[in-house]
């Protein structure tokens, strides 16, 4: 049984910091517990820069090296031309970033032509095939079972918890691999930046009772407030600023 986890590069919340991802830390922490219940082969794999200290980390979290496919190509492509033929295909449903998709696990499945299960929080394999529980919304579980070969999808809240390691991370090796991968012309039409913070939105803060906002869930009530048609920009603009004063949503 051969056994592939995809990783990417996390970023950290607040620094920005490159480290693991959190997501794929979790895809690695299964495949580790299965590979070693059934003696698997275990590849992790990367397509990027092999000089990103961050890949070092998961060495940490157990993978005994991270082979990293050093492209300047289509990365779905060489990453499908490399996990061919295994088994079991294990990722995190998404990288952390605030605009990232999620569409790599679907665009490898329908490369190699297999099956997908997303949103895994737990994965086990039998001798009947590979047994998935799946995340579901308000607090459902759905338990589905399918034959290898098979990507699977894991989610952020699966029943994993890795486990680091300094020690670990000094005996691993980040290998870079060449890739014969196709260009990818539309490349040149992306851009990388920072993320960007999302705008907040301004509340006044609730000064109703309890009781007052229940009455207000079965009722139709007028909130107040006032129309502003008439008058000069300053004059309108004085207004908005009268408001934001009062409900201490600016303090100047």
């Amino acid at each position: 049984m051969k056994i592939a986890v995809l990783v990417s590069v996390g970023r950290h919340p607040l620094s920005g910091v490159a480290r693991y991802s959190r997501n794929d830390a979790a895809a690695l922490t299964i495949a580790l517990d299965i590979a070693k219940q059934h003696g698997a082969q275990l590849d992790v794999l990367h397509a990027g820069d092999p000089a990103n200290p961050a890949l070092a980390e998961y060495l940490a979290l157990g993978a005994p090296r991270v082979e990293v496919l050093n492209t300047e190509g289509d990365a779905c492509a060489a990453l499908a031309q490399r996990i061919a033929g295994y088994d079991l295909v294990m990722t995190g449903t998404r990288a952390e970033g605030a605009f990232d998709s999620g569409t790599l696990p679907y665009t490898l499945a329908n490369a190699l032509n297999i099956a997908l299960v997303g949103s895994a929080v737990d994965v086990s394999v039998t001798n009947e095939g590979v047994d998935v529980r799946q995340f579901m919304p308000k607090g459902l579980r759905r338990r589905v079972r399918v034959q290898s070969p098979v990507l699977i999808a894991v989610h952020p809240l699966a029943n994993a918890a890795p486990r680091y390691a300094y020690a670990r991370m000094r005996e691993g090796r980040v290998v870079p691999v060449a890739s014969n991968a196709p260009v990818d012309n539309e490349r040149g039409a992306w851009t990388l930046g920072a993320i960007a913070a999302k705008p907040k939105r301004l509340a006044a803060p609730e000064k109703r009772s309890g009781h007052a906002r229940m009455l207000s869930a079965t009722t139709t009530e007028s909130r107040g407030g006032s129309v502003v048609i008439e008058g000069s920009s300053v004059e309108k603009a004085q207004v908005i600023l009268a408001y934001l004063r009062e409900h201490r949503l600016v303090d100047y």
